[in-house]
């Protein structure tokens, strides 16, 4: 390798919002060029929590590509594929399946954030492997580094004890890959609450800006500052931590939160300027779609394209793994 890599991705369950461009992808686009990125459509993934009305999930990868080419992925400079072109990476998790316990996957974190948001009272083995299949996903094309949003940490932690573990029972194949968590850790929604594609409470890349103005408009804010003179909290202010996330203005950040605590600005005021620093900041993200989208095939070339690439690695990959654990047999197979 001449570059240290990079893998990270996406499930295809809807339009990617603005908590995923602070989360992961501004960084995905600024690391473009310094390492070599591959960026998985994690099909596969989406059965781990649905098993029915699937056949809208090929229209979801195409809108994925979509917003990934909008806001800067150049699939010149790096690899955009499809998990389920490559099957490979299951024969390789079904390895990696051997090497961690279920009482290990059983304690991570957001094993129990789904079965809690989705009300299911046990798992599904699927469900359960979310993060061996994470893993094998990260370790196919021997990743360094993985950029990620905060609820995804310790998948990360999992790929690297699996790694570890590999490494030490056969031979050193795999690195152990570094999370990188982005400069919002968590955006929340526009409700307060976590945000979400199905929650109602997102501001999706794709949204026009009427929309974008309406969202915000509604956007909830400091309960305990009724009136413009009310001194705010503008630190448990969803509007104020978009503000500080978006607003690129010179010393907007700390004039919005003083004039916040002091009671010399409303909530209107705060919110009708937001959906300005927003929709500035979609508009060229809204102008590279447009052009993507009168190209649609384009976007099938760039996934088949990406996806015979990654699927490459995976078979090489795949083969070192199974050299070192001595279970190449017959070399002639195949």
């Amino acid at each position: 390798m001449s570059k240290k890599r990079i893998l990270t991705g996406d499930r295809p369950t809807g339009r990617l919002h603005l908590g995923h461009y602070v989360g992961t992808l501004e960084n995905r686009v600024r690391l473009q060029d310094e390492y070599e990125c591959f960026f998985i459509i994690a099909d596969f993934h989406v059965l781990t929590t649905r098993t029915e009305n699937l056949r809208e999930i090929g229209e979801n990868v195409r809108q994925l590509v979509l917003d990934y080419l909008s806001v800067g992925i150049d699939p010149q400079k790096s690899t955009v594929y499809l998990q389920s072109l490559v099957p490979e990476v299951t024969e390789l998790c079904l390895l990696f399946s051997m090497l961690i316990s279920v009482p290990r996957l059983q304690r991570v974190p957001t094993l129990k954030d789904v079965m809690r948001d989705l009300k299911l009272e046990t798992a599904s083995s699927g469900l359960l492997i979310y993060p061996v299949l994470q893993a094998a996903d990260i370790l196919m094309v021997r990743s360094h580094l993985v950029p990620v949003g905060k609820d995804q940490a310790s998948h990360v932690e999992v790929t690297r004890e699996i790694a570890r573990r590999f490494n030490t029972l056969y031979s050193p194949v795999f690195s152990e890959p570094e999370a990188m968590i982005g400069r919002v850790p968590t955006l929340m929604g526009t409700d307060g609450k976590k945000m979400g594609k199905s929650l109602g409470n997102a501001v999706f890349l794709s949204d026009d800006a009427e929309t974008v103005s309406r969202k915000i408009a509604g956007m909830f804010t400091d309960p305990t500052k009724i009136r413009l003179t009310d001194a705010g909290h503008p630190r448990t202010c969803p509007v104020y931590s978009y503000h500080r996330a978006f607003n690129k203005r010179s010393g907007a950040g700390s004039e919005i939160r003083r004039t916040c605590m002091a009671g010399e600005r409303g909530c209107v005021q705060c919110k009708k300027e937001l959906a300005i620093v927003i929709n500035e900041f979609l508009d060229p993200i809204r102008e590279r779609r447009a052009t993507y989208e009168k190209r649609p095939e384009l976007v099938n070339e760039i996934v088949l394209s990406g996806s015979r690439r990654a699927r490459s690695e995976a078979q090489q990959t795949l083969q070192l793994a199974k050299e070192a654990m001595g279970l190449t047999y017959f070399r002639g197979e195949g």
